[in-house]
């Protein structure tokens, strides 16, 4: 009998997909929504529309300057995936939705097994209106979080 894939793994392989598109040396990722089984859309991290890639410049100045990941966003090129899916899709669209996020070492392939979206994306995830955030953490594997989570443990009142 044939086994058929999960919907999360599913929608996990199509962002993963997203992401060999990624423009960025450090770390590739790739985002799709999902709403009543429809994708509504898919993002990867890389430069603003019409900017140089840093693949292109063959330059990263956070990689350059040694920053640490989750630091100094200000000096980064790129838009990341979970962004990019929020800005090309409508917040009605987004309303109840699935945010579906994989990430690789640029370097090595390797899966992020820790993967989760930045503090920055995770206030456009709250307000884009998205009810839960699935990342992929092994080949097979995945976490699940309640959007409504980050709002209720608000780590930035610390």
């Amino acid at each position: 009998m044939l086994k058929r894939r999960s919907k999360e793994n599913y929608y996990l392989d199509i962002a993963d997909a997203a992401q060999e598109r990624s423009t960025c040396l450090r770390r590739r990722f790739g985002a799709i929504i999902v709403r009543d089984d429809e994708i509504v859309s898919t993002g990867y991290n890389g430069a603003p529309r019409g900017r140089r890639n840093c693949t292109d410049l063959k330059y990263c100045a956070r990689q350059d300057l040694n920053i640490p990941s989750g630091e100094r966003y200000e000096l980064c090129r790129s838009v990341h995936a979970e962004a990019n899916a929020i800005i090309s899709a409508a917040r009605r669209d987004m309303l109840g939705a699935t945010l579906y996020l994989v990430g690789r070492d640029a370097q090595t392939g390797e899966i992020y097994a820790d993967a989760t979206p930045c503090a920055m994306c995770r206030r456009l995830i709250i307000n884009a209106g998205i009810h839960q955030v699935v990342c992929r953490t092994g080949p097979d594997e995945y976490t699940v979080t309640l959007v409504r989570d980050w709002v209720y443990n608000d780590d930035t009142l610390k």
